[in-house]
């Protein structure tokens, strides 16, 4: 059996973006990547077992750069103007393509759901890592029934929930958090 090339794989996956890209997302397959790599669909699938395994990476990739950019992103000074700054950033890149991409992945849900839970920790770990950062947040609201971990997964489940009902803004939302922490 032959090693897989690392290389031919980044090569591939950047193909399907690049097809996604101008041709749109239901022109992505198997072979109209095997074309443009000059390969034959067989290697392809010694990479990807379908399509929509494609389209899994493809998002993936696309999160972990997003998340990444979105760090330098975010210049607020206190915890609430950064968590409105990241529902803005996330959002954009939601409507632009992310959200195409994601909406996709019918025959992969499961596998989907399991890869964006690594997103969701970086998230999570990112809003505890800001907290830390904000010295008006008050010292005394932690403790071990409510804990920054806790809350910060609080956070996560409730931005990611408002970015899937497309909200409009996350007024109340910072206001609860405001409440709860300064």
């Amino acid at each position: 059996m032959r090693k897989k090339d690392d290389t031919l794989r980044d090569t591939l996956l950047s193909l399907s973006r690049e097809i996604a890209d101008t041709e749109g997302i239901e022109a992505v397959n198997i072979r109209s990547i095997a074309r443009r790599a000059g390969v034959a669909t067989g290697t392809v699938y010694n990479y990807f077992s379908n399509k929509d395994e494609i389209l899994l990476a493809l998002t993936e990739e696309y999160w972990k750069q997003t998340l990444a950019e979105m760090g330098g992103a975010i210049t607020a000074d206190s915890f609430c103007g950064q968590v409105q700054e990241m529902f803005f950033f996330l959002k954009e890149r939601i409507d632009r393509s992310a959200g195409k991409l994601m909406n996709s992945l019918g025959g992969v849900e499961t596998a989907g759901l399991a890869r964006m839970a690594s997103m969701q920790a970086a998230l999570e770990t990112a809003f505890v890592y800001r907290m830390d950062q904000d010295p008006k947040i008050r010292k005394d609201v932690w403790d071990k029934t409510f804990t920054k971990e806790q809350f910060a997964r609080f956070i996560m489940m409730n931005l990611m929930m408002l970015l899937k009902m497309k909200a409009p803004d996350i007024d109340f939302f910072l206001a609860l958090i405001r409440r709860a922490v300064y």
